[in-house]
């Protein structure tokens, strides 16, 4: 096992990758205009962890990769809440992708963004970003497509700072996203990277209801907190 920083590589599961970027964090700790944001799925149970320790309340940013259509797993771009659109042109046209194409991914995966947004949050309005520090968590980064427009979606909701926290990034992604947001905390960034599951033990897929049943925990504490 490897340690790296204040990380154990692997690293065990999401609940332990959250724990591992709390004290990483603490200089955000009670702030009131602070926010914890997951990228949902995988990111949930990491940022859970977070908000928790933290007594900072948590929501979601909603995302949704953009896959190369004959190779899912790679992003080729990704969409997020209000219309943010990032596009990988070096994946696009590495593998010959046409407007066409992207549009027709684009269309698919904004129906999904919008049943996640239902399913996962009811009736409860998304957060107020305006003037707040706003902290991003997945449980990993690869291409960071998906995290670069979870950024911009924050950035154009009025975020005054963006904070990006995840426990296990490549080295040149995290690079580029602190040309966009205002803070990258990543305390493992492998040489060779291939895929986050291969620095989890447990990297299991995120149910919905595991989603649903962590925010509305998270939500419960959040009102014990303020009442």
């Amino acid at each position: 096992m490897l340690c790296s920083g204040s990380i154990q590589i692997p690293i065990r599961d999401r609940v332990a990758a959250g724990q591992a970027l709390v004290p990483l964090l603490s200089d955000y700790r009670c702030r009131s205009d602070a926010i914890v944001l997951a990228l949902p799925r995988g990111g949930v149970p990491v940022a859970y962890e977070v908000a928790t320790a933290l007594e900072l309340p948590l929501d979601l940013m909603l995302v949704r990769k953009l896959g190369v259509p004959a190779h899912r797993e790679l992003a080729m771009g990704a969409i997020a809440s209000g219309g943010v659109r990032v596009v990988n042109r070096d994946v696009v046209s590495m593998h010959g992708i046409d407007d066409a194409t992207l549009d027709v991914e684009v269309a698919r995966e904004s129906l999904e963004l919008q049943r996640r947004e239902q399913a996962y949050r009811g009736m409860r309005p998304a957060p107020d970003l305006r003037e707040r520090v706003v902290i991003l968590v997945d449980d990993g980064l690869a291409t960071g497509a998906t995290m670069l427009a979870a950024v911009r979606a924050a950035r154009q909701q009025g975020a005054a700072r963006i904070v990006v926290a995840v426990p296990v990034g490549p080295d040149d992604t995290v690079a580029e996203l602190q040309e966009e947001a205002d803070e990258v905390i990543c305390p493992f960034q492998p040489e060779w990277f291939t895929a986050i599951g291969r620095w989890y033990v447990d990297f299991c897929q995120v149910m919905d209801q595991t989603v649903i049943d962590l925010l509305q925990r998270a939500w419960r504490l959040e009102q014990q907190r303020q009442g």
